[in-house]
Order: C-alpha cells, then sequence, then structure tokens
C-alpha cells in the first residue's frame, strides 16, 4: 500500500466540516482581548489560556517591539552557537528569582522543553513515573526517554495510591524521576502536590512538575502549584517547568532548579543544543508580563473570582462539571457530536469555548473546556453563564 494512503482515505474532517460543526482552526480576524471577532461577528473568547489577560497590555506589546528594534525578528541560530542575547540571560535569571530557584533555562517552545529535559535526565535503565493525565509533551517526552533505553511507569491520573504501588515495583535507590502537571490541563484539577512530594522523599525519587496551567493562576503572586501548597522549589520540587504561551502572554518554555542540573540540561539535551533560540520579540513580550505580574498580584486574585462565578453559574444550570477551582471549567458532554453541536450554537450566541474530544480526554468524557480570563468584565461573566445555560437547555443536555 502507498504511504499516502492513509491521507487519501482521511475523511472525518471534511465531513465535520460539511456538516458546519468543525470546532477546529477557525481564523481570528480581530484580537481585543476578552473579545475577538471570528467571521465578521465578535465573539467572548472563553476558549484561551491567555489567564491574565496580559497579551493584549500594552506593557506587554511594547515589551515585544522593543526587543525587536534592538535585536531583529530572529537570533537566526540556536543558544548553543550565535543565539544567545542578554534578552534570554536576563529572562532566566529573573524566572529563577519568580519561582524560587538557583538557575532557568528558556526553551523555543513549551512542548520542546518537556521533549529536551525528560530524556536528557531519565536515561538508560533510569526511570520514568508519569501521570496518565499529563500533557502530550510530557508523553513525548517519555516515548524519547524509552527510545533511548529508560524504563516508563504511569499511574493513574492523581492517583498517589496508584503512584506508591509502582513506586513500591522499583529497587529503592535505582535513579528515578516523577513528572506530574500541576494543574491538569482538560480537567483542571491540581495535582495532590504535598503527598507526590512526601512519597517522592519515601522512595528516594525526583520531583519534576509541569506548571503551565498554574504559573498566574495559583498560589502568591501566581508562582504556581508549589506556592499555592506551601512547598519549596529545590527542597521539596526539583524541577518546575512552565511555559510562556498562558500567563506570560507569549511563546516558549522554561526548566528552572539547582544551577548543576540546569547546566546539565544547557549543555546536553539536544532539543535545546539544535533548535532556534527564542525570538527577542517573545522574551521581550514574557519579561514584560512577568513585571505586572509581580506588580499586580491583584489580577490573581481578579481571576479567582470570575473563575468562581462562572463556575458557580454553570453548575446552578445542572451541567455535570469536574469540580475543581482553576479556571478551567470541563463541562462532561459524553459523545463526539453532541460536543460538536453544543459548541456550535454557543460560538453561534457569541461566545466561544473548547470542544475536547479523544485523543484530547478519553471516549466518554467528550467534553467542552471553558477556560477563562481575568480582565472579563461583569456582562462577559454573565453573557457566557447564560449562554451555556441556555444552549443546554435548547439540546436537551440540562434538564
Amino acid at each position: 500500500m502507498d504511504l499516502f494512503e492513509k491521507c487519501y482515505q482521511f475523511s472525518r474532517a471534511n465531513e465535520i466540516i460539511a456538516a458546519g460543526l468543525l470546532p477546529y482552526f477557525l481564523t481570528i480576524e480581530e484580537n481585543h482581548g476578552p473579545v475577538v471577532r471570528m467571521a465578521g461577528h465578535d465573539v467572548i473568547m472563553a476558549g484561551s489560556n491567555d489567564y491574565l489577560g496580559l497579551s493584549q497590555h500594552p506593557e506587554v506589546i511594547e515589551g515585544a517591539c522593543q526587543a525587536a528594534k534592538e535585536f531583529g525578528s530572529s537570533c537566526s541560530g540556536s543558544r548553543f552557537l550565535n543565539g544567545t542575547t542578554r534578552l534570554h540571560t536576563k529572562l532566566e535569571e529573573e524566572l529563577a528569582d519568580f519561582v524560587g530557584t538557583d538557575a532557568c533555562l528558556a526553551f523555543t517552545t513549551g512542548y520542546l522543553t518537556n521533549q529536551g529535559v525528560i530524556p536528557t535526565l531519565v536515561q538508560r535503565n533510569e526511570y520514568l513515573i508519569s501521570d496518565k493525565e499529563n500533557h502530550a509533551s510530557i508523553v513525548a517526552g517519555a516515548l524519547l526517554a524509552k527510545a533511548l533505553g529508560a524504563n516508563i511507569l504511569r499511574y493513574g491520573s492523581n492517583d498517589m495510591s496508584d503512584l506508591e504501588a509502582n513506586l513500591k515495583t522499583l529497587p529503592i535507590d535505582a535513579p528515578k524521576l516523577i513528572v506530574t502537571d500541576g494543574v491538569f490541563s482538560m480537567s483542571g484539577r491540581i495535582v495532590d502536590l504535598p503527598k507526590l512530594v512526601e512519597l517522592a522523599k519515601q522512595y528516594k525519587a525526583r520531583v519534576m512538575i509541569d506548571e503551565a496551567h498554574a504559573v498566574g493562576v495559583l498560589g502568591k503572586e501566581g508562582k504556581g502549584t508549589c506556592s499555592y501548597y506551601d512547598l519549596k522549589p529545590i527542597k521539596d520540587v526539583d524541577l518546575i517547568m512552565g511555559t510562556f504561551s498562558k500567563s506570560f502572554a507569549s511563546l516558549g518554555g522554561f526548566i528552572a532548579g539547582e544551577r548543576s542540573v540546569i547546566d546539565y540540561i544547557k549543555y546536553n539535551s539536544q532539543a535545546f543544543r539544535f533548535s532556534a533560540s527564542m525570538a527577542p520579540a517573545c522574551v521581550g513580550a514574557v519579561r514584560a508580563a512577568l513585571r505586572i505580574i509581580r506588580r499586580e498580584p491583584e489580577r490573581v486574585a481578579r481571576l479567582a473570582e470570575i473563575t468562581n462565578q462562572v463556575r458557580e453559574g454553570i453548575k446552578s444550570y445542572g451541567y455535570k462539571i469536574i469540580e475543581g477551582i482553576t479556571p478551567i471549567i470541563p463541562i462532561i458532554i459524553g459523545d463526539d457530536m453532541a460536543t460538536f453541536g453544543a459548541w456550535r450554537k454557543i460560538l453561534d450566541k457569541g461566545v466561544f469555548v473548547n470542544a475536547v474530544i479523544a485523543p484530547g480526554v478519553p471516549q466518554g468524557q467528550q467534553l467542552l473546556r471553558v477556560s477563562l480570563i481575568g480582565t472579563f468584565k461583569q456582562e462577559h461573566v454573565d453573557k457566557i453563564v447564560t449562554t451555556i445555560g441556555e444552549v443546554g437547555k435548547e439540546l436537551g443536555l440540562i434538564a
């Protein structure tokens, strides 16, 4: 059979497009913060990871522009060779100070960060223990580590009993790394980090936490899951990973921890050494966003207020949701076409949410993923809740 035969036979997307229900790759014509323009209509964006609403902040935009003026549109090479500017080194110093570690290393994307860190640290005959709900980038990193001879174990989502059962099977002195999301991207649940850290210390494992959806959302000044639980970086959690495409309103990723560990990754990670450096504009935007986050902690508090209003409002209609406190609110629908149909009606009424099906979630857990922005006004909050409620009643999803 020809290599491309599977491509020629792939028709699912076109079928959904023909039905007018494809919720992916929609074009945003204009972006004015919480409101965007799609197909000539203004739509409230309740499906973005711009949790603090900084992507439209004048100071962040100016930070990007100024960096581009100073260093151009690209570094035109890898960090390892010619792509390290003073902007990159200053950003890494500032991030290390923010999260409370000795050192930090910035990667070109968050996805690349996990692909670059995990197989660099977990090598032949060593062990990676990963939560089954972890982000696809962690899964990709695990597969690379496995290809290089590492042993991969997976435990039930946020199931500390299952984690311990896995740890018990391993030699106590074997090198091992537990990797988990801080906030799980689809369910919005927060990892039971205190128990995980307790088990890691008991079974002599290192801990790496992916804070992509936690920084800017949880903890003092939005510092993330460690701060939320009053745990200490390095002392309790060895490595903190994060992305710049969410609360930091840019593009890229980072890993932070002990200086000797970060230096090892810097000189040995293939993904880091052979990828082009973060563009100056991206670095400038992150630095500006970080300054705002540290200067205006009330943004995190406002996001929490909005989250509580929307979550309680959706629950009041009788929807089945996954409980939590983060601005990710998953509404369980349980069927592909029903999920697409609800998404379409909600969009037609002026609100954009995400429709998520397998493999993003398990079969039977298809959902509408509402994610909130801290710069929503009360009129936006009310519109999101009432629209989702109205559509649920129209389609018979709720009583």
